[in-house]
């Protein structure tokens, strides 16, 4: 890559948080020749987490909605390096980037290093299966579009199985178990719901949806959603419940089989399909980073300036560190509203530090939590920047707020008149397509 005397921030990983910190980096240093802008990720497109759950429903097609990155760094002043981050030397400010591989396992770009002043580490975080038998591989996360496409297929490819056989259903087929009720885990149940049956409607008439595919949701804790209100909680079971999906609270998993999901209290619960929403970690190779600390979900340990807490050229953000959270004497939450505050810190730190002025604190503010449960409703709750107390909220205009995250994401990333295009867009062409992906 092209190397110049300006400063060099290198930023590790494409989501939410690392995409808008190199996007305005780029808009305003890189683009002033302030400093030279480098975003590194394993993927060549970008897609807003949130939306996993519905590309594995199947009511968003992933082409629609993903972002270009090397579209994003031309329009925007900074550079992307395609590969996947796998060490660190710190003495000689340099980043090992493995090598890159083609469809046929062939090398297309070779291993190479990437030399940095700064660097910014916002890898996310992935599955934590807690050590749980048979999870790794019977069962599907969601974590990345692949894997969210993955589990789409294959529950298209059991419908049609299922729909053309000539003998009864198995007790296991067309059975769709998730594993973790978290928002994950409940916004898939609800939109699984929506997209079955549509999807048994397109020539697949011989299956019905509320009666053959069968939806458990299975919980180790006392109620869903723990991270809302008890109140919005109960709401959301009861909702789900109407919806006919089965679910299951104080049910620890034990064991995922290639037909059946086991619980601690002995319940045996038939599954073709088996989605694990249950726990998260940072990806493994962070804890063997040239000595930087890290805890025991591989989260990089981080002062209230994001800077590692062994080098002050190592900032973290996201689900990958571990941010003391001083008014619940915790550690920030592992969530998108999280990892955008914390951009939005180091863009300023980082302009700040090319200045020679001290770095600012990062101080979380929960701005609330809203759960999409499709077109059948939204829950949640919002924070009062007055009382700071709580503001719960559901129905339309909980559903308006929910969509309006997704909107101010991508206007951090396109600006306005880009996201109105898109959006105009998006809403004429769902007029002359069905409303369920096919296939």
């Amino acid at each position: 890559m092209p190397t110049s005397n300006m400063q060099k921030i290198v930023i590790v990983g494409g989501g939410a948080g690392g995409l808008a910190l190199a996007t305005r980096l780029g808009d305003t240093l890189g683009r002033r020749q302030q400093a030279e802008i480098t975003l590194v990720d394993c993927s060549r497109t970008h897609i807003w987490k949130p939306l996993l759950h519905e590309i594995a429903a199947g009511s968003m097609t992933p082409a629609k909605e993903e972002l270009d990155y090397l579209a994003q760094a031309r329009w925007h002043g900074f550079r992307f390096c395609l590969g996947r981050m796998d060490g660190l030397d710190r003495s000689e400010k340099v980043i090992h980037v493995a090598p890159t591989l083609d469809a046929d396992g062939h090398e297309l770009i070779p291993r190479r290093q990437i030399s940095y002043d700064t660097l910014v580490l916002a890898v996310g975080s992935g599955t934590n299966d807690f050590g749980t038998r048979g999870v790794a591989h019977h069962a599907i996360s969601l974590n990345t579009p692949e894997q969210a496409a993955h589990f789409h297929q294959r529950m298209v490819n059991a419908c049609v199985r299922a729909s053309l056989q000539d003998e009864p259903l198995r007790p296991e087929q067309l059975q769709i178990t998730i594993i973790g009720a978290g928002a994950t885990g409940v916004e898939l149940a609800a939109e699984l719901r929506n997209t079955t049956r549509e999807l048994v409607a397109y020539g697949r008439e011989s299956i019905d949806p509320d009666r053959d595919i069968r939806l458990t949701l299975i919980e180790a804790g006392d109620r869903i959603l723990p991270a809302l209100p008890p109140e919005l909680s109960h709401n959301a079971r009861r909702l789900l419940q109407k919806l006919n999906i089965s679910v299951l609270t104080g049910e620890k998993v034990t064991e995922v089989t290639e037909t059946s999901v086991l619980t601690a209290s002995g319940k045996l619960i038939p599954s073709e399909l088996v989605v694990w929403a249950a726990g998260v970690k940072a990806p493994d190779f962070l804890s063997q980073l040239d000595g930087l600390e890290t805890n025991r979900l591989n989260q990089l340990l981080v002062s209230p300036t994001l800077q590692t807490t062994l080098d002050p050229a190592i900032f973290a953000l996201g689900d990958c560190a571990a941010c003391p959270w001083e008014e619940k004497q915790g550690w920030v939450p592992p969530r998108a509203q999280a990892a955008h505050q914390q951009a939005t810190l180091l863009l300023a730190n980082l302009q700040r530090q090319l200045q020679g002025k001290p770095l600012r604190t990062f101080a979380y503010r929960d701005l609330g939590s809203l759960i999409s449960l499709g077109k059948y409703s939204t829950v949640g709750s919002l924070m009062s920047s007055l009382s700071r107390k709580s503001l719960f909220i559901q129905g339309q205009f909980a559903r308006l707020m929910y969509l309006s995250l997704y909107s101010k994401h991508k206007m951090a990333l396109y600006g306005l008149g880009r996201t109105c295009l898109a959006t105009i867009g998006r809403l004429l062409s769902k007029r002359a397509e069905p409303q369920v992906k096919l296939h």
